[in-house]
């Protein structure tokens, strides 16, 4: 699908492209990140136009076991397709993880071997397992073979500095039938320190001929076309760049933002839904920090006691109105920032 010289323009962020036969309507895809990319916040990137929205990564043994959050995380809500990213180190688990994923709907099934996070690399998922080439190619291999869905790969460059080797490992998934693979332009050592590095992802890009999408510090309209120049990517990913504004994928494909006076509209609108969503004691937890994420881009002037009051506040229809009136003074901000 993708020669290895391929370079998309800007504008071309807006085409459609294929998962191997899923049709993906454009090319700006939301990270998914723990924590963040619940279906409440994936429901609003979906709706501000976003290619593609990724569930959070599901721990395929506790989805298998029916523990913890597994089954929360693999909620939908018509958004088609629908994207389920499997974390684990055991090809049995990712392989039955990965049916009952399908079994419930999921179009194309993630494989997260990029999380840097100390809780789960030290339990040698996430991007530890790219320190084992060998043993998460059985992964792969496993999860390939357990599915009649697209399978992807989410990755980094590597585990540091001396070990650079996304590259080899997407060319022998891509060999193993994966579909589609992303890479985070840093090493799992780098946590999110410095600057991704966009020219290290094209290694990647020319040893596959799968699509490819490039993923770390997209911010702005100006990161996403330098991303694919330096790149030779297929498509972007977005991860901390939607935090606070979960219309702003869709945005970088070509679509309208809210409007001035939608910004507090909106951000009340999402606070509702993780109420909903979670139940009213754990949604005002959840809650807290996107709207310590709203206030910090759109209401940074705020003072800091107006600030305290809106996150400890227990009470919904107090949150509701101190933050309406926060973000409404700010409009201005507001505006400039959701483009």
């Amino acid at each position: 699908m993708c020669p290895k010289d391929h370079h998309l323009l800007f504008q071309d962020l807006a085409k459609p492209f294929r998962i191997g036969p899923v049709a993906i309507r454009n090319r700006v895809v939301l990270a998914p990140m723990s924590g963040v990319t619940d279906l409440p916040f994936r429901q609003l990137a979906w709706r501000f136009g976003a290619g593609l929205v990724v569930t959070e990564m599901v721990a395929s043994r506790e989805l298998v076991l029916n523990r913890g959050e597994s089954w929360a995380r693999l909620k939908n809500a018509g958004m088609t397709p629908h994207m389920v990213q499997l974390a684990g180190r055991e090809a049995q688990w990712m392989a039955e993880a990965a049916r009952i994923a399908v079994d419930n709907g999921a179009d194309i099934v993630d494989i997260n071997m990029g999380c840097p996070a100390k809780k789960v690399t030290g339990g040698y998922s996430g991007s530890a397992l790219m320190r084992d080439p060998d043993h998460a190619l059985s992964l792969i291999e496993a999860t390939v073979k357990a599915v009649n869905v697209p399978v992807t790969l989410k990755m980094r460059l590597g585990w540091d500095e001396n070990s650079i080797n996304a590259p080899e490992i997407a060319r022998r998934a891509e060999e193993a039938g994966i579909q589609l693979v992303t890479i985070h332009g840093r090493t799992r050592m780098q946590f999110y320190e410095g600057r991704a590095d966009w020219d290290a992802i094209r290694l990647v890009r020319d040893a596959v001929s799968i699509p490819l999408v490039a993923n770390g510090d997209v911010e702005t309209p100006a990161d996403a076309e330098d991303i694919l120049r330096r790149s030779g990517a297929d498509a972007v990913m977005v991860g901390r760049g939607a935090q606070g504004r979960p219309w702003h994928v869709g945005v970088l494909a070509g679509h309208l933002g809210p409007d001035r006076e939608g910004i507090a509209a909106l951000a009340a609108e999402h606070y509702e839904m993780m109420l909903e969503f979670y139940g009213r004691e754990a949604g005002l937890r959840h809650a807290r920090k996107h709207l310590g994420w709203y206030l910090d881009r759109f209401a940074p002037d705020l003072p800091v006691d107006e600030k305290a009051a809106i996150m400890v506040s227990k009470e919904p229809a107090e949150v509701t109105r101190r933050m309406v009136s926060a973000l409404s003074q700010t409009a201005d901000l507001a505006r400039r920032e959701a483009a």
